[in-house]
């Protein structure tokens, strides 16, 4: 599996945790007072976030991005549903030009 396919994935298991933790164990939390939810889900998104933005410096160097670029990878991972669409605007147009590593 190539660097890319691992990005992508890393940012589509980002965006997901994230929604699950802001849509469903946040708010259950502070609803429903049981915070069980943000236990199970915040560890696993803060990895993800930090594999997603080490990833994301990794291409910056690696394609040349523009600064402009990575700033939109970094503004993905902190908005909902962000990295989704990042990957479908940015990710995926280029994944047949990123050389196999």
């Amino acid at each position: 599996m190539n660097h890319l396919k691992i990005y992508r994935l890393v940012g589509f298991l980002e965006g997901i945790s994230y929604i699950l933790l802001l849509g469903i164990a946040v708010p259950y939390k502070y609803l429903g007072g049981n915070d069980i939810g943000v236990k199970l889900l915040g560890m696993p998104h803060g990895l993800l976030f930090m594999a997603y933005i080490g990833y994301s410096i990794h291409f910056y160097d690696k394609l040349n991005w523009k600064w402009s670029t990575l700033a939109y990878a970094v503004l993905a991972s902190l908005l909902p549903f962000g990295t989704l669409i990042f990957d479908a605007k940015v990710l995926k147009p280029i994944k047949d030009q990123v050389p196999k590593s």
